[in-house]
């Protein structure tokens, strides 16, 4: 299966090296990996032109937008500067970030998920942080079933079908969401574990602290499987006051009548899918 992998880039000169390094030794290479330079003032761009000098099928794109590490909009336009820049045909895209390391047989563990399953819409591994003791332990943000945003892949027809990706927080719940109302499957693959060098949220500026909130509002939730959201994550961060935070975020979503990621009937949908997790887990 040929891959197109879109990697977005902001001062990463301290690891994009080690995640360039893992793709260009995997089994399976992908056709075509684009990095999205956007905005770097360090190294980045150096680096990544090295890379390009020795393997034709890594292209660099540079972008400019704001010099502050945000979550959501930030991230999405700059991995469609990139997506432009596409010019060979992929059965599989890819949205990864710039600091991962991946095992040699990544993308060819992938691809045999996608070949033996057609109804198979996206795949992942799992990211695994260091901790203090130099283990590498893992990163557990979310559910094991989600596919993180640092290491997206899709089958071209189901990133077709969910409409790509929203320039906003939230994308990397929403896409998966979607991709179940239009009837594809979701692989997270325990045996696959992909280092991750900077962890979620680690560099975020303060102003996206609301966004999450926003995000859950844009994503039609509505208040209580918000309410419940949001104390979860808070519960997984270990920070009450990110709950706060995402409350407010929501309330102020509201009260300005922000525009919606998903149409009435596709959050109908989305809030029984929620509601049936939570009955689920309840069960347990």
């Amino acid at each position: 299966m040929n891959f197109c992998i879109i990697i977005p880039a902001h001062n990463e000169a301290t690891v994009i090296a080690q995640t360039l390094e893992s793709l260009v030794n995997q089994t399976v290479l992908p056709s075509e990996l684009i990095v999205v330079n956007d905005n770097s003032t360090d190294g980045s761009q150096k680096i990544i032109e090295g890379y390009i000098e020795r393997y034709n099928w890594i292209t660099l794109v540079n972008s400019s937008s704001s010099d502050k590490h945000l979550p959501g909009a930030k991230i999405i336009n700059a991995f469609y500067k990139g997506f432009e820049h596409i010019s060979k045909p992929y059965d599989i895209i890819c949205k990864f970030d710039a600091d991962l390391i991946f095992s040699e047989s990544y993308l060819e563990t992938i691809a045999k998920h996608f070949q033996t399953n057609e109804k198979l819409g996206m795949a992942s591994g799992f990211c695994y942080i260091q901790n203090k003791s130099g283990e590498w332990i893992l990163e557990n943000l979310t559910n094991k079933d989600h596919i993180r945003g640092a290491l997206k892949a899709y089958r071209k027809k189901c990133f077709e079908d969910i409409g790509q990706l929203k320039r906003s927080m939230g994308w990397d719940t929403v896409d998966e969401l979607l991709a179940k109302f239009h009837g594809w499957q979701i692989i997270t693959d325990e045996s696959l574990h992909v280092k991750h060098l900077k962890p979620t949220g680690q560099f975020y500026n303060k102003a996206s602290k609301y966004l999450q909130g926003e995000a859950m509002y844009k994503m039609r939730y509505g208040f209580c499987i918000t309410l419940l959201s949001a104390l979860k994550l808070a519960f997984k961060k270990k920070n009450i006051n990110l709950f706060f935070d995402y409350m407010s975020g929501y309330f102020r979503a509201k009260k300005q009548n922000l525009a919606f990621l998903v149409s009435e009937e596709e959050g109908k949908f989305i809030r029984q899918l929620r509601w049936d997790g939570i009955k689920n887990k309840g069960r347990r």
